[in-house]
């Protein structure tokens, strides 16, 4: 029987509501393959290999220190599959984020955006994503040039295509991010979208009526020259990952742009920035 390496990750001291969602952010470098989230404040993470387990397990435990963190090797009882198993679709507007298990019938004008979960609490249904739907919804992605920057698991892509965009580029420099998306696409076939693998600063590529970058605060302030080439005059851009305490940074990188729209869930955060 296979062990999961793993880590117990429980409260020392008492920990913030949002909690789950900065442990998921705080876990993206990492190749997680679940997590199981015991009670509100007790989770155990899944990873694919005993070295990414103890490579995070030395990063969390220097950045959540009201948190106890403790590697173990788990039996394979279905752990990762049952926690998986839990995740249910999530409504955003008219777009329906679902798993494959759980896909309602597409009906009137809403949208079933069909996305594998390899995360156990958020994977596509993390406040930053939701944020980043919402600000798609408000704006008219028909005929429109879209890229997606850090495309990730590719929903944000799908979605912008089923919106109606005439193109759109998931670009990740990530390989396995890239292989996820392309696992996800097959799962939408009424999608058309084109995938590619790069950094935004370097790919050349420029005169996108839309660009979509779901990010870290930091990362979107140093990357704000190139994604703002990204974008064509009048062009938008939608900016998440970033959490309040780092929006004054975040504006500041990008004070060249009028903001179109800012939304905010609990700490997280989403602007809409439109290029002159």
């Amino acid at each position: 029987m296979r062990n999961w390496p793993a880590l117990e990750v429980g409260r020392l001291t008492r920990v913030t509501p949002d909690a789950p969602e900065l442990l998921q952010a705080a876990l993206v470098d990492y190749a997680v393959a679940a997590i199981a989230e015991s009670t509100p404040d007790t989770w155990q993470i899944f990873f694919d290999s005993a070295g990414e387990r103890d490579r995070a397990a030395d990063a969390l435990a220097r950045q959540f220190l009201q948190l106890s963190i403790a590697p173990v090797d788990i039996p394979d009882e279905d752990w990762v599959a049952r926690s998986q198993a839990d995740l249910r679709a999530v409504r955003v507007g008219n777009i329906v984020v679902a798993p494959p298990w759980d896909v309602p019938v597409e009906e009137g004008s809403t949208i079933v955006v069909v996305v594998r979960p390899s995360m156990g609490f958020g994977t596509a249904h993390h406040a930053t994503t939701r944020l980043c739907l919402a600000a798609l919804q408000r704006l008219d992605a028909r005929g429109r040039d879209v890229i997606d920057v850090g495309t990730g698991s590719g929903v944000l892509a799908i979605a912008a295509s089923r919106l109606g965009a005439e193109s759109v580029i998931g670009l990740d420099d990530d390989p396995d991010a890239l292989q996820a998306a392309e696992d996800n696409l097959t799962l939408n076939r009424d999608a058309n979208v084109s995938l590619r693998q790069g950094d935004a600063r370097a790919i050349g590529l420029v005169g996108f009526d839309l660009v979509m970058a779901n990010l870290t605060g930091t990362l979107l302030a140093a990357a704000a020259v190139p994604l703002c080439h990204l974008a064509k005059p009048g062009g938008y851009l939608v900016l998440s990952g970033l959490l309040e305490d780092e929006e004054a940074m975040v504006r500041a990188a990008y004070s060249d742009c009028r903001v179109h729209n800012r939304s905010q869930e609990g700490e997280w955060l989403c602007i809409t920035f439109q290029r002159p």
